[in-house]
């Protein structure tokens, strides 16, 4: 993995709820079963891998970031956590169930995600997913790669940390590693940030970290407040600021 962003755990369960909100409706497209053994992928604080639990299920969660897994760990004693790497699951378990929220597009070898899976599903074990697809974010990402072009002579595009598929691109994908899919849905959802116009600085100082960890505290500060200027005309609508955020949902069954 080759992200660099900083996870900042209180910040992202304070101003970033809405992620694991969300969520609870790919829990229940996984709809877990009691005594199921599940791996939730990219767990990050733990709130889904909690939700999972609830239907009795053997839920374990793994995420790449120490400080997400501490806290997962902080808040949910009963269930086991671990920092792992999607791209190499080491695992020595089969699951009936890997499912993932809002963490496969951090995941940029996303062939060698999809063989770790496969790897350690079960057979006719289902991959539940959901994470930003094609044009996720694309307003925001136009406005980084001007101001940072423009104001600082960089390429953006290089730092570029997230990986957004078409539906044809990632079907094929998972078909190619031995992969059913039964179900695929790429879907415009434009999600509300909080704390009104400030909430985009807070969404980029937790999410931008690639693109933004060389600059002083100063010029980030001096970064956001540029791009809050580009993008508010563009994503304040009745009151709040909207992310323009696109989701490819996947279910797909190992049959291979």
């Amino acid at each position: 993995m080759s992200s660099v962003n900083t996870w900042k755990p209180d910040s992202y369960d304070s101003k970033l709820a809405f992620v694991s909100e969300y969520g609870k409706s790919l829990v229940e497209l996984l709809n877990p079963k009691k005594n199921e053994l599940i791996l939730d992928l990219g767990c990050g604080t733990g709130d889904l891998t909690y939700e999972i639990s609830k239907a009795g299920a053997k839920v374990s969660g793994v995420d790449y970031s120490e400080a997400m897994i501490e806290t997962a760990r902080r808040k949910y004693p009963q269930l086991a956590f671990q920092v792992g790497n999607g791209e190499a699951l080491s695992d020595d378990k089969s699951y009936d169930a890997v499912f993932s929220n809002a963490a496969l597009h951090w995941m940029k070898n996303a062939a060698d995600v999809v063989r770790s899976v496969h790897r350690v599903l079960k057979q006719d074990g289902r991959f539940v997913a959901e994470f930003g697809g094609k044009g996720n974010v694309n307003t925001i990402l136009q406005a980084i790669y001007e101001v940072l072009g423009d104001e600082y002579s960089l390429d953006a595009t290089k730092l570029n940390p997230w990986y957004f598929p078409s539906i044809g691109e990632y079907s094929s994908l998972l078909e190619s590693e031995g992969f059913r899919v039964e179900y695929a849905r790429l879907y415009e959802r434009p999600t509300q940030l909080p704390d009104g116009q400030e909430g985009l600085a807070s969404w980029l100082a937790n999410f931008g970290g690639d693109f933004f960890q060389q600059f002083s505290a100063a010029d980030q500060s001096a970064i956001y407040a540029k791009l809050k200027a580009k993008l508010i005309p563009k994503l304040w609508r009745d009151g709040s600021l909207y992310a323009d955020y696109v989701r490819l949902t996947v279910v797909a069954i190992k049959n291979s």
